[in-house]
């Protein structure tokens, strides 16, 4: 597994969206650990070691995931896999990058942003600055999955802190206005107060975020499919065992635990295990 040279976004656009997660959700967390969960909990208590295990251990998941998706180079490296011969290229699926201005295994793209192409390419992810393909997939879904989770425990224990310990100070139509419209933090209301309203709507963003994602690449992962598949015929659908496995590799019971735990890929991104069926279809189709 490569490296990348340089793993930090580069359009503002992305950086933007990697402080997000990257420098915020920390400062939130460190906020819900002295703040939020001793009001509710007392501390030493079950409940309160339990919440503040399973935070810690949503945290680390959250970002060693989007690290995981950040570093790992999953662009085609044609400097150690040698390109088919011309008369070969077309029958194995490859292609020729008009940008590279050289062969391109199949189910690879072109990124404009990256600079390179990526195998397996589905999208490029603005929160982690990188594209997601063949090598980091695993790390994009566990990483969304598990800011799903984080958002909605958080959102709960948030909503019990605000409406129900302190409903007499946040329980108004003033808030409900900052909220709809965060500007109105910068010129009303008391700093402690705006803060924490501030942290309430990036935890309503990220779930928002995280269930938007989830709700639209979980079928296509499904399916055995990147974005650029989608809605398109193609013989990569191996059934539903062999598309999870394609993504989460062969310990895909247990690589959802961890972004340590190794889960070696079925495919190595340059030659792919297809559906003979649907390879017969589109051969018949075409003839």
């Amino acid at each position: 597994m490569r490296v990348r040279r340089n793993p930090l976004p580069r359009r503002l656009v992305d950086i933007l969206c990697y402080l997000v997660i990257g420098v915020f959700l920390p400062i939130v967390f460190i906020f819900e650990i002295i703040v939020v969960l001793p009001a509710i909990h007392e501390p030493g208590g079950f409940l309160h070691t339990f919440t503040f295990l399973m935070a810690m251990f949503l945290l680390f998941n959250i970002k060693g995931n989007m690290l995981a998706c950040m570093m790992i180079d999953t662009s085609v490296d044609l400097e150690h896999v040698k390109a088919p011969p011309a008369s070969e290229a077309v029958r194995l699926g490859w292609r020729h990058c008009t940008t590279c201005d050289r062969l391109a295994p199949p189910r690879s793209w072109h990124c404009k942003v990256c600079g390179v192409c990526i195998l397996k390419r589905d999208h490029h992810c603005l929160f982690t600055g990188c594209c997601i393909g063949h090598q980091n997939n695993r790390y994009f879904m566990c990483f969304t999955l598990y800011l799903l989770v984080g958002s909605m425990y958080a959102l709960a224990y948030n909503s019990v802190y605000m409406w129900l310990l302190n409903g007499s100070i946040y329980c108004n139509w003033l808030t409900v206005i900052k909220l709809v419209c965060p500007m109105f933090m910068l010129v009303i209301g008391s700093f402690w107060t705006n803060v924490q309203l501030l942290f309430y709507s990036l935890n309503i963003l990220a779930l928002l975020y995280a269930s938007v994602i989830l709700a639209y690449h979980v079928p296509i992962v499904l399916r055995g499919e990147v974005c650029a598949e989608s809605g398109k015929q193609h013989t990569y659908n191996n059934g539903l065992y062999s598309n999870l496995r394609s993504v989460f590799g062969q310990r895909m019971h247990v690589a959802w635990l961890s972004p340590l735990v190794k889960s070696q890929l079925p495919d190595d991104g340059y030659t792919w295990t297809t559906n003979s069926a649907e390879k017969s279809k589109a051969t018949k189709k075409s003839n």
